[in-house]
């Protein structure tokens, strides 16, 4: 019988919380033990078995996983209507009908099935568009010849000798690649969710574009491929193809040890992913005064002694997620993370991090974590990093909360004064705990 558990991000489940976890074992199953060594290592789902049953602690990633007899359910703790607007905004999505708000909360599965309805919207209306079509050589013997006469073939065969002619001709045809990932993207998303009334309204999508398109296998390769291809003539299936992408990256793992994805029964979709890429968006649009840098490599900011790096390795380079700059000067130094430092406190690790970028700023530097909380009444923290023989403050690690609630309302604000709110918000995150 299948243990059924229902938690949210960031949660940690024992016996003592949860009585169905006591005496549970993998037993046998020898797959099933070896997946869940494989997530905890990787930081995504914490599985321990105890002496006394089984320990659960989740981490950023949301959604549902099957491992032999146990399902863990995972879901964020954003109200999935907020969830649905700030998602739209990050990943550039049209704001389409979709789930109501009631729908949204009643669903075990409503992320995952929020990432896939939004898919098949985006695929309706394409297909109501109209799909991109692509001029394709082809070589074909015609009755009625149009296009190019291929006097070579007509030539090697000996001559005319048939009722058909050889041509070379290029029609527009919907066949091509960018239309073959989202016949694929639709089946695949229909193994994914556990909605019948879906699955059917995307095999029903998937018809209609297999008529006239090849189904592929869908993997990495081939939408790297694709987005070498894609242009402004394709912009518009953007929003399908990020969702493919997304649902994809959810059904598996790389672990650092390996380059192939672990393939998982299931769907795990990274909320620091997503995070990163809503405050990526949001500051880059709304400070307009300065330059933020994505992923910022800090070069010349370490480096091995030339005569004791036998090895001759590469210095190290730190890569914060955000760096602000204005002219040659660097104002601020970011990292944005999907934890509630509010109710837990910050790690070590991230501390060391954070520390290190803001004494490589010099005396008084200052370096800003930036993290989400849905509660009106959450303040700005600062740690003072201290010169420990004089005690004199040094440096500094601010904790920044990002309201989410607050977030969204600035993005949906259509008034006049809309920009200039959103200024003034981007720039409370980064240089208010000044």
């Amino acid at each position: 019988m299948t243990l059924k558990v229902r938690m949210h991000e960031w949660e940690q489940l024992a016996p003592a919380q949860m009585p169905e976890l006591a005496h549970f074992s993998f037993g046998e199953n020898h797959q099933a033990r070896m997946l869940a060594e494989q997530l905890a290592r990787a930081e995504i789902l914490k599985i321990i078995e105890l002496r006394n049953g089984l320990s659960i602690r989740s981490t950023s990633y949301v959604g549902r996983l099957q491992l032999g007899e146990l399902q863990v359910t995972i879901q964020p703790k954003i109200k999935l209507d907020v969830l649905l607007t700030l998602f739209r905004y990050a990943y550039h999505l049209r704001d389409l009908h979709l789930l109501s708000d009631t729908d949204l909360d009643a669903e075990p599965d409503a992320f995952q099935d929020m990432l896939i309805e939004q898919l098949a919207a985006e695929a309706s209306e394409l297909i109501a568009r109209g799909l991109y079509r692509q001029y394709r050589r082809l070589d074909e013997d015609l009755a009625a010849p149009k296009g190019k006469i291929d006097l070579q073939r007509i030539a090697k065969n000996g001559g005319v000798i048939e009722s058909t002619i050889p041509v070379i001709h290029h029609p527009r045809l919907e066949n091509c690649l960018i239309n073959q990932v989202l016949l694929a993207g639709l089946y695949f998303a229909a193994t994914l969710t556990g909605d019948l009334v879906m699955r059917s309204r995307l095999r029903r999508l998937a018809g209609i574009i297999e008529v006239n398109v090849d189904l592929i296998s869908l993997d990495f390769h081939t939408l790297r491929r694709l987005r070498r291809e894609m242009s402004r003539l394709t912009a518009h299936y953007e929003p399908a193809i990020t969702l493919i992408e997304l649902l994809l990256q959810s059904t598996g793992i790389t672990l650092e040890d390996q380059t192939e994805k672990v393939s998982l029964q299931g769907f795990l979709f990274d909320m620091n992913r997503f995070f990163e890429r809503l405050l990526s968006r949001f500051l880059n649009e709304n400070l307009p005064d300065f330059i933020v840098h994505d992923q910022y490599r800090l070069t010349g900011m370490m480096s091995y002694a030339h005569e004791h790096n036998p090895r001759r390795r590469k210095a190290p380079t730190p890569r914060p997620d955000f760096v602000v700059t204005q002219g040659n000067k660097v104002l601020a130094i970011l990292d944005a993370k999907y934890r509630d430092l509010w109710d837990q406190s910050l790690p070590r690790e991230m501390l060391y991090q954070l520390a290190l970028y803001a004494l490589s700023q010099g005396w008084n530097g200052q370096a800003t974590i930036l993290y989400p909380v849905i509660w009106a009444d959450v303040r700005h923290q600062v740690i003072e990093i201290r010169e420990p023989v004089l005690g004199t403050s040094t440096a500094r690690v601010i904790l920044q909360p990002v309201n989410l609630n607050q977030l969204t309302e600035a993005i949906k604000d259509k008034t006049s004064r809309s920009t200039e709110n959103r200024i003034q918000l981007a720039q409370n995150w980064i240089f208010g705990g000044r």
